[in-house]
């Protein structure tokens, strides 16, 4: 894959699309050597794996051929793979030749656990100096003892912002050298066959993620998540933004590696169709070897009904691209659901109909007796209309 953006052309000034109608001609999809490799992340155990199931069948058939989930990374037997899910998701993989597996891998353990800079930047030039490479040796081991030896690792995603331990911004030279220690301990594993996907967050964030890439030789992928944010931002402004999206197409052309999207999705501007399908359109000019989309609340489609407008651009665009493409339905992607309503009890034929409780029923008048006296006779006690007329 190496070399495939670097005749791609850029897009021009006002890149961004209107979404493609539902119902648009078949010829209007890309044809399918063309169609980049896609998934959607929903939960990372064997949820996930059953959610790719559901999401096809939702979208027609069309497959979604990556299978994307992340390590925690809580502990270094996390670390090194020691969850049971990878087991789950290694079927999943080995069920298709044409499958792809891939594994977001921290690079220090208690990964979300706010460590301060100084600690971080200490824990970096331990790792740089070897400290932790036992723990990635035994993660490729794992890997390969479970047949998905070509896992696409991306590894201290988003390292230039500040949510990760493993962030690079408290010593940008040690985490380029801890990366070098940890490609070349799983290189070592025998039958590996890993590819590296150095993944920023999309724009500065903390630092510039230019700052951060440790060199052509242990990269194979130049990944970015991009969500759709920050607020009251446009899709062309994360296009043109610095170290944004036409600068991560151009770093990676002139570094002659293919890119991805390991994260991408909905986020602070709410249901918005016009992000979905722009990034839509972004794949299919850009190809890139892969994109996932986050399934779930504020950022997914299917899985997140706060979202129907930007999930009927999803489903309209990727809708049956199988081998025989075919039109979205013209149903609603998300039909509304009515309120629950009480359940009817059965009639018991044995029993005459009673009214409903707060009316009178047509020549009869309930006679109100008290709670405990309507309990003893089971039930209200009503008397035929004029009665009382008839009695006096």
């Amino acid at each position: 894959m190496a070399g495939l953006l670097a005749t791609a052309a850029l897009p021009a000034p006002g890149f961004a699309v209107e979404p493609r109608p539902a119902g648009a001609a078949d010829a209007a999809k890309p044809p399918p050597a063309a169609r980049p490799a896609f998934g959607a992340f929903s939960d990372s155990d064997a949820r996930g794996v059953q959610a790719l199931a559901a999401m096809q069948s939702w979208l027609g058939g069309t497959e979604l051929r990556v299978g994307h989930t992340y390590l925690p990374g809580g502990s270094w037997s996390d670390i090194e793979g020691q969850v049971d899910f990878l087991q789950d998701w290694a079927r999943w993989k080995q069920a298709k030749a044409d499958r792809m597996f891939v594994l977001n891998v921290p690079m220090l353990d208690d990964n979300e656990g706010h460590v301060p800079d100084a600690q971080v930047a200490d824990e970096l030039r331990q790792g740089a100096a070897g400290r932790f490479d036992a723990h990635y040796k035994a993660l490729g081991q794992r890997l390969v003892d479970l047949g998905v030896p070509d896992t696409v690792v991306v590894l201290g995603w988003e390292m230039n912002g500040t949510t990760y331990t493993g962030r690079c911004g408290p010593d940008p030279a040690a985490w380029k050298a801890y990366w070098k220690r940890v490609v070349a301990a799983m290189r070592s594993v025998p039958g590996q066959k890993f590819q590296f996907d150095f993944a920023p967050s999309r724009g500065r964030d903390a630092v510039p993620w230019t700052e951060c890439y440790p060199g052509d030789d242990v990269v194979d992928v130049i990944g970015m998540d991009s969500y759709d944010q920050p607020p009251g931002t446009t899709f062309q402004q994360e296009v043109d933004e610095p170290y944004g999206l036409k600068a991560h197409v151009e770093f990676a052309a002139a570094h002659k590696k293919p890119v991805s999207y390991p994260e991408w999705g909905l986020f602070r501007n709410g249901d918005n169709p016009q992000y979905v399908a722009s990034m839509l359109k972004w794949f299919d000019t850009y190809k890139p070897l892969y994109n996932t989309l986050t399934d779930y609340c504020p950022h997914g489609v299917r899985e997140c009904g706060a979202n129907p407008k930007s999930a009927k651009v999803f489903r309209d665009t990727l809708y049956g691209r199988g081998a025989n493409p075919v039109d979205p339905p013209t149903e609603p992607t998300q039909p509304p659901t009515e309120p629950t309503k009480p359940p009817v009890p059965p009639t018991d034929p044995t029993k005459p109909p009673q009214p409903p409780a707060d009316q009178d029923s047509p020549g009869c008048t309930e006679v109100p007796l008290g709670d405990w006296i309507e309990s003893w006779l089971g039930g209200k006690v009503c008397v035929p209309s004029g009665w009382w007329h008839a009695w006096y």
